[in-house]
């Protein structure tokens, strides 16, 4: 598959450990990557001119600094127009929280919600959606 998956998560780890079991899916051409939602939102602004740079899928995690999931998903609703295609957003968080998965579906464009660690699987079903 040539997808281009953008990962937003704080920890630098999961991120590491998440890109390698992306490579072993094959599924992704380029993987991007970002600490947090306000790095997101300008890393994503930045390639609106470059569609074929833009991500297919975004893995998001809830819990971080500065801008967390559910801003980051506020702000990208309110700008999303701009951007070149569609993404596919799902959440991959280590929260278990009932209310976060309720949360979740009631934005448009998130798809699903995984919780860490996220596996081989889970990524072959989020490339394949």
């Amino acid at each position: 598959m040539n997808q281009i998956i953008c990962l937003i998560d704080d920890d630098p780890i999961y991120q590491t450990i998440t890109k390698k079991i992306i490579h072993k899916s094959e599924t992704a051409s380029k993987i991007l990557s970002f600490p947090n939602g306000a790095e997101a939102i300008d890393g994503l602004t930045g390639l609106v001119h470059l569609p074929e740079e833009f991500p297919d899928i975004i893995m998001l995690d809830i819990e971080m600094p500065v801008m967390d999931g559910w801003n980051f998903m506020e702000q990208f609703h309110k700008i999303k127009t701009i951007f070149p295609k569609e993404v596919s957003i799902y959440i991959v968080s280590s929260s278990i929280a009932h209310s976060d998965k309720e949360r979740s579906k009631s934005y448009n464009g998130i798809l699903g919600y995984f919780t860490k660690p996220v596996t081989l699987q889970n990524v072959l079903e989020i490339a394949k959606s």
